[in-house]
């Protein structure tokens, strides 16, 4: 079972510098390979104290020179704000110095302010997306990039270092909604998806990137990637507490930095989803919300945490587990500690339990 770690670099309490946030959560991710977690991952953000790694592979190459066997993630790369000859390079270089441990994870965007900011016109996501996709895919096998899309004609050309080995089971796309689904199994790529519900909640868009697949080809599709916020304390009741205040207080970012109340999504092409779940949101009521996004989350004792992974087998079958350590303002060592004890005691008792079913015939939904 894969058992990674994501780090969003985000602040809540502005007495708090931004060199402590990144240099922080840094730490933790090479501690990571010590305490045996299997993959590092890194957001891409721009602009707001919601979130700020603007380049998440030049920080995944210094984790890169700081461990020796963790898989390298990028959660994700946000292609529209990207070129995909540049983005492409970037990968084969760090895999190339890294013997092969990228995993490259993608992913379209959704907040206006950072579109602004880099000057690209948001109802473009999707097209551009859909155009960079095959590109990249194809350079990272290759190691030519091509191109005759209106957002980025590129001449064949040969990208140098190029491929030590295939990406074919190391990329992921982020997806929630059908048409992301239809993006990746069409260029066969992995699905990511950020919990903000139960996953039995989420089965039903899982089923169908599972059913796509099979009806698209002749093998089984890659178990689906889940990025759960966790914590976990020997006190139930402290973890619930902690899960509470500093996921409400990431979730109240959220809110704000994705706009999720407003109503432009609305009129924002390729953003329909978006409309329907700040509607949907509008109707709840923000607190409502958030503490349907706490539950979600991974948060209780080492036994309580074994418990709801063996659920969420239940309902999923094969999955990839991204735990986010560190949100809404959560200390560091706080965050240390809690991966310190899900890494002994929640880990190897999931990954065994996980690994006997697998071997038992369970597969994907």
């Amino acid at each position: 079972m894969h058992i990674g770690v994501n780090f969003g670099f985000g602040r809540f309490d502005t007495s708090v510098s931004e060199y402590d946030v990144v240099r922080g959560e840094t730490r933790l991710a090479v501690l990571s390979e010590e305490l045996g977690y299997d993959s590092v991952w890194a957001v891409e953000h721009h602009f707001t104290d919601y979130s700020f790694m603007p380049d998440n592979l030049q920080w995944l190459s210094y984790i890169a020179a700081k461990t020796e066997r963790i898989g390298l993630g990028t959660g994700a790369v946000i292609l529209p704000w990207n070129d995909p000859l540049r983005v492409a390079s970037k990968l084969l270089l760090l895999d190339n110095m890294s013997d092969g441990r990228v995993i490259f994870g993608m992913g379209r965007g959704v907040a206006r302010v950072e579109f602004e900011g880099l000057r690209i016109p948001v109802g473009e996501s999707r097209e551009r997306m859909d155009e960079m996709i095959p590109m990249i895919v194809g350079a990272l096998e290759t190691g030519f990039i091509e191109g005759d899309g209106p957002h980025y004609p590129q001449p064949r050309r040969q990208l140098k270092p190029g491929p030590i080995k295939s990406f074919a089971d190391r990329m992921y796309t982020v997806a929630g909604s059908e048409d992301s689904i239809i993006a990746a199994v069409k260029n066969r790529v992995s699905v990511m998806s950020f919990i903000l519900r139960p996953v039995d909640k989420l089965a039903e868009t899982f089923d169908v990137y599972n059913r796509l697949w099979r009806d698209s080809y002749d093998d089984e599709p890659q178990p689906i990637c889940i990025n759960v916020n966790m914590y976990c304390h020997e006190d139930a009741e402290l973890a619930r507490a902690r899960m509470y205040e500093y996921l409400g207080n990431f979730w109240q970012q959220n809110v704000e930095h994705y706009e999720f109340l407003g109503g432009h999504f609305a009129t924002q092409k390729g953003y329909e989803r978006y409309a329907e779940k700040a509607a949907s949101l509008r109707e709840r009521g923000v607190e409502q919300a958030g503490r349907d996004y706490a539950d979600a989350a991974l948060s209780g004792t080492p036994e309580q945490l074994i418990e709801k992974l063996s659920w969420i087998q239940d309902v999923m079958g094969r999955f990839e587990l991204v735990v986010a350590p560190c949100f809404g303002g959560m200390p560091h060592a706080m965050a240390e500690e809690s991966l310190r004890l899900f890494a002994e005691r929640v880990a190897p008792v999931v990954r065994e339990r996980y690994d006997a079913r697998v071997a038992a015939g369970e597969k994907a939904r």
